[in-house]
């Protein structure tokens, strides 16, 4: 049974996503994250995960949010997802908007040049709060949590996350390739979607 008060955009999104369409090849990289999921839930402890790129800008956030989202839609309990980079900037701008764009509600907490923002899903849940940070900073978990390397370059970068108790490579292509061009929206708008197919892949199959 889904969780049916995310808001509306989101519900209906999530629905048209058709995990059908992910090769099997990809869903050969996916298991080792549900099989994470699955032994956390029968030993009925809390889960973490934080999903690591270099920059901790684009797909990173995607994501978290995502897999935020999606433990909500499914009814999967005690989930705690967060992100984080081998280096600090900020949340780019597209990434909001594609969001927004998709059905979320976007709070800028503050300003600067690594601005906070809030992102909701649903009236009732709390929203993830999303900014940039190195990958062991004060904000994420220290120990028992999963590390999903999100991008090729990140993976490569870090041999090791320190207190993590799985690593798991999960790489999306990079949507920056495209800022500046005519095609960025529809980049951005498909990579989220990529990464929302996945992340529901991964959820649903909990069920």
């Amino acid at each position: 049974m889904s969780n049916k008060s995310l808001f509306e955009a989101i519900s209906k999104t999530i629905e048209s996503l058709d995990v059908a369409l992910i090769s099997k090849e990809r869903q050969v990289i996916l298991n080792p994250l549900t099989g994470y999921l699955k032994d956390k839930i029968k030993a009925n402890n809390p889960i973490r995960l934080n999903f690591i790129c270099t920059h901790n800008s684009r797909r990173s956030h995607l994501s978290q949010v995502w897999a935020q989202t999606m433990a909500a839609y499914y009814n999967v309990n005690n989930v705690s997802c967060y992100s984080g980079g081998t280096e600090a900037t900020a949340m780019f701008p597209k990434v909001g908007e594609t969001l927004i764009n998709q059905g979320f509600q976007i709070l800028k907490l503050s300003d600067g040049n690594n601005p906070i923002y809030n992102i909701k899903f649903s009236e009732n849940e709390p929203g993830v709060i999303a900014f940039s940070k190195e990958f062991g900073s004060d904000f994420n978990p220290s120990s028992d949590f999963a590390a999903i390397m999100t991008c090729s370059s990140a993976d490569e970068a870090c041999p090791m996350v320190s207190g993590c108790d799985k690593r798991i490579a999960i790489t999306y292509g990079d949507p920056k390739k495209s800022d500046g061009t005519p095609q960025q929206t529809e980049a951005y708008f498909e990579r989220s979607l990529q990464i929302a197919t996945e992340m529901k892949f991964v959820f649903s199959s909990l069920k």
